[in-house]
């Protein structure tokens, strides 16, 4: 199984890149976790920031695998707690199938990203910096494998 957050926004801020290795590198060989960042679409005065949101959808879609399980973050998704976490993520890596999470840029995700999506995942009703949700799905994997090693870190 390969388990790959695919994120729009390159060049994050060092807190970002820190906070998702630390949870990251915490994961066990047979649980790596790819963050792939794909571009920003070009946005700034007068910029159609329509064209732009499909821009990066093309790119994620690229960067989907043809037969991955795709996962979208949306704030309209269904939410899950940790435990609903850790059960999708002891199933993904009981199918062996490969799992591509989706994360939008500052304008949210693309339909076409959407329709390919078999779920969708609202971390949150607040409104999030997509920045930080990288950090919080970390964070949020590590303590779903914790639970399911019945490691201590999740009390």
């Amino acid at each position: 199984m390969r388990l790959r957050i695919l994120a729009i926004g390159t060049k994050m801020p060092d807190w970002v890149e820190a906070g998702c290795n630390e949870y990251l590198k915490r994961l066990p060989p047979e649980l790596r976790i790819e963050v792939v960042e794909l571009p920003l679409g070009k946005r700034g005065k007068g910029a159609d920031i329509q064209r732009a949101i499909l821009r990066e959808g093309e790119a994620m879609l690229k960067a989907i695998g043809e037969r991955d399980q795709v996962i979208a973050l949306e704030v309209q998704g269904k939410p899950w707690n940790t435990g609903d976490l850790a059960v999708n993520l002891q199933r993904w890596q009981g199918s062996g199938d490969n799992v591509s999470l989706l994360v939008g840029g500052p304008d949210g995700l693309a339909p076409t990203c959407l329709a390919r999506a078999g779920s969708r995942w609202s971390l949150s009703p607040l409104t999030l910096p997509h920045p930080l949700v990288r950090v919080l799905l970390a964070e949020q994997l590590y303590r779903a494998w914790s639970i399911n090693a019945g490691h201590p870190y999740h009390r």
